[in-house]
Formats: C-alpha cells, structure tokens, sequence
C-alpha cells in the first residue's frame, strides 16, 4: 500500500507583475511561511511544499504540467494572496490533471485598524483575488475543494488534512491492479459492472485471474513458514490450543501466505474471491483476507471488485487514524419500536482493524460452499460514528452512496454467531433509512469505516466527477427520491 509520508501536495499563489517586486517579495515570503506552517502541521499527513508565486499564463502552465508529471504529488493547493487576473489560469487549469483545492486565507487573520493603508490593501487582496480565480475555475467547469479560513486555524488546516488524504486515495487508484480471483458469484447483478469504464473513471485496473494461479504459490509454501505464521496467529489473538493445532488452522495458514505472495508477486493492491470458485483451495480465505486486509490490502467477496478498490482506497486515506474500515454487509435487522437497528458482518471477511478488544480466532463449518471448515477472527465493534460506503454501477455512471450511522456496543453475546459482526443505528433510523438506500440502488455490500466521515467520500466524489447521495440525520424519503430524479436529468446531460 502506498504510505502517505512519501506523498507531497503543492502549494502554489497566484499574483502578478503589476504590483512590483517589493509586494512580490512580500507575497512569496508569506506564501513561503504558510506552506511551512502547513508541512509542519499535525492535521496534514503528507509533506506540503512551496512551489512559488506564479505571475504569468507561461509560469502557471508549466507548475500544473510539472505536478501532471510529478510521481509523487497527488494535488495542487492554490492561493490568491493578492488580485491574479484569472484569464492567466485558463491554460493550466485546462491540462491539470492532478486534484485541486482553493484555499482561501490570507496571511493576517485580522485587519490592523490602526495602521491599514492602501499599500496594506493593495498587497492584501485574497478577499476578492479569491473571487477572480473562483469564477474561472467555475466557468471552465473544473472540479474542486473549497477550503475557506485563516491557515493558522485548526479547523481549515483539518479539513486540508482530509483533503489530502482523499487526494492520495486517488493518487492511489491511479496505480492499482486488481485481481479478481475466479469471477463473480452467480446470478447475482450488484458485483457486475463495467471495468473499462471504471478505468476509464478511477484509474485502477481489473483483470481475472484463474483459482490454478493462486494454488501455484500456495503449494509453494513451507512447513516451516506455516509455522512461523501460526506463532504469529498465537501472539495476536485469543485462541485455544486445539484450535492452534488444527489442521483446518495450518490450512488458512498456508492459504494466507500464498495469497499474499501471489498478490505481491503481481504487485496487486486489491483482489476479490468467491466461495462458488474455489477449486484447488482447501477452505474460503476467512482470516487470510481479514489480515490482507488490516495491512491495507482492498477486498470484495463474490467477485465484487468495485469495493474492493473503494476500500483500498479508504484504506490509503485512514492511515493513522483511530477506527478502522472494513469490507462490510448488511446482513440482518433487529427490528423493534422506535429503534431498529442493523448487525453488519459477511460470511468471514471482516477486517480486525475495527476490532473491539482482541480477537479470538476460532474454526467453525461455513454451511455453503462444500469447502473445508474455514478459520476466521470473530470480534465485535466499539460504538461510535462511522459511515456505510457502496460504490454502485448504473449503467450511464457510477453512483457513489453514503448512509452515517452509530455503531452499538453489542448489548448482549452472541455465542453461537462465529463471525465478526457490528451492530449500528442508521441515520435517521432504519425505515428511512433502508428506503433511501434502496431507491438509490446501494449495494448489498459496502465499505465500513470509523475513521472516516462524510467529508472525505464528499472530497473523493469531487475529485472522481461521480455522483454521490448521503443519506444522514436529515434525510427524507420523498425529498431524496425527488434529488434522484434530478440527478437522472443532470448526469444525462453532464
């Protein structure tokens, strides 16, 4: 997985030649100190650098075809110190590739009412500069983040954070190489989707790639690797003596390790599997995909490669982060009177990075797929606020769906459910909740993540040009299917 501290963002202020070379000196200055304070900033997750007051069409176009080529930077920060006539902007805004935020700030976060003069006023014009490069990017219909505050403020400098960790989540699809493993489980129809125009839109790569290849590397496995996992298995999680010696164990073991060096050997970030295609592999990958997982790897069951790109992802943006996210489903109600709750799990495949206390890892039969008893890592969640994510195709667009929810500390045990599980509230509640989601056409499976918010896939939607629909505290039924209906009109002609 790519890791966000060898990733950078480019600071870059927009000016003129108008003003003469002590204001400019002024402007680059205070561009200079601002980039610093922001690199330093704890809220900033990857390295912030000054790349200059830009005064010309000629020097604009060569910082956006710079950060184009650039391997390392995953976005532009522009900001209008002083007035930057926005006619200027038109060529570089034009080929930037790379996302873009405009941060509008200014170096003083007050006005010196004593001491303001028109030399103060003509070198301190973001208020309006600000404007100038609004309209253009507007009117070249360039997608972007606003951010607007004083840069000292820990409040802008957080949601610059956010920002950048959605831009190396980008950054991040755009080298993605997914294997799907078999293909898709049958029949069903939310899996499916169109991989060339998801290449096309996101970046990341999706081929198959036949059961017989992994097989390869998981028979090439050691005894001794095997072993050296189940001591590993031993140290991190709860687990029984026979459990530890079970040749079930050994098996998700071997399985485990051959995974991952099939996906490190094809340098892939994310992968799906289905239980209906599995032939050569003694039992459904259960703790081997819960670990690829908790060390960032993207995965989808049954086939379902669009969240398991969206959740690597997610995985590169929470780096760091308190939490957790995880491939997720919802799998069953809890329905009563004014509080109807959802269990989320899957069959196996929940990641522990979500995980309340320590796992226990346990060998339990399936019950569908003829395949050995798989072992898996069973936990429940903390309670919380977290987000469900589903990435849908529709056929003309993919639709990205967001539902806020509040995890639940489960009130009572579960002991004869062997599998991860979390309980939430859906906002506004279930009924409505469950209504919109259907409407909308989310799938039955998503990305569950505490570590990140309703901002971050809002900042994600921007970037990748998607529509996106958030179902949270606000939502009503017929208003949300009312904006559907819209959103049917605008990307028909978008």
């Amino acid at each position: 997985m790519i890791t966000l501290n060898t990733l950078e963002i480019w600071f870059v202020t927009g000016s003129q030649h108008l003003y003469g070379d002590e204001i400019l000196q002024n402007v680059a200055d205070h561009s200079k100190k601002i980039a610093d304070a922001l690199h330093k900033s704890t809220h900033i997750p990857v390295a912030v650098h000054y790349k200059g007051v830009v005064k010309s069409p000629e020097e604009i176009y060569q910082v956006c075809e710079a950060a184009n080529n650039s391997a390392n930077c995953v976005g532009i920060v522009s900001w209008m110190h002083t007035f930057s006539p926005a006619k200027m902007w038109i060529r570089g805004l034009q080929i930037l590739r790379k996302p873009l935020v405009h941060f509008h700030t200014q170096f003083n976060d007050e006005i010196p009412w004593d001491k303001i003069d028109m030399d103060f006023m003509n070198e301190n014009q973001s208020a309006h500069g600000g404007r100038e490069f609004g309209f253009m990017a507007s009117r070249l219909r360039k997608n972007r983040k606003v951010i607007v505050g004083h840069w000292q403020a820990q409040k802008a400098q957080q949601a610059l954070g956010k920002w950048s960790r959605v831009a190396a989540g980008w950054h991040a699809l755009q080298n993605l190489k997914l294997a799907r493993i078999g293909d898709n489980m049958r029949e069903v129809a939310v899996t499916e989707g169109d991989k060339v125009e998801a290449q096309m839109k996101f970046g990341f790569s999706v081929n198959g790639y036949g059961v017989g290849d992994v097989v390869k590397f998981i028979e090439a496995v050691s005894e001794q690797e095997v072993k050296s996992l189940l001591e590993i298995y031993q140290d991190t999680y709860v687990i029984s003596d026979d459990v530890l010696k079970s040749a079930s164990l050994k098996d998700a073991a071997q399985i485990e390790l051959g995974l991952k060096a099939f996906l490190e050997d094809g340098g892939f970030g994310a992968y799906t599997d289905t239980f209906e295609d599995l032939h050569g592999i003694k039992q459904l990958p259960g703790i081997a995909s819960q670990r690829l997982m908790a060390a960032g790897y993207g995965f989808g069951a049954e086939g379902d490669w669009k969240h398991s790109a969206l959740l690597y992802a997610i995985k590169v943006m929470d780096q760091g982060l308190e939490g957790g996210s995880s491939f997720m489903e919802d799998y069953t109600y809890d329905f009563r009177n004014g509080r109807s709750r959802v269990l989320g799990s899957h069959m196996l495949e929940i990641c522990p990075s979500i995980a309340l206390g320590k796992p226990k890892c346990e060998v339990h039969p399936l019950g569908i797929g003829g395949k050995d008893d798989p072992a898996r890592l069973v936990f429940d969640v903390d309670s919380g606020e977290a987000i469900n994510v589903s990435m849908v195709d529709m056929g003309s667009r993919f639709r990205l769906i967001v539902n806020e929810v509040d995890a639940v500390k489960p009130e009572q045990e579960l002991p004869k459910l062997p599998v991860a599980r979390v309980l939430w509230d859906p906002r506004p509640n279930l009924e409505v909740a469950a209504q919109s989601w259907i409407h909308a056409g989310g799938a039955h499976h998503t990305v569950f993540s505490k570590a990140l918010d309703t901002e971050y896939i809002e900042d994600f939607a921007e970037i990748a040009d998607v529509e996106l629909v958030v179902i949270d505290q606000n939502t009503n039924v017929r208003e949300f299917k009312e904006k559907l209906r819209w959103n049917e009109v605008y990307y028909h002609i978008h």
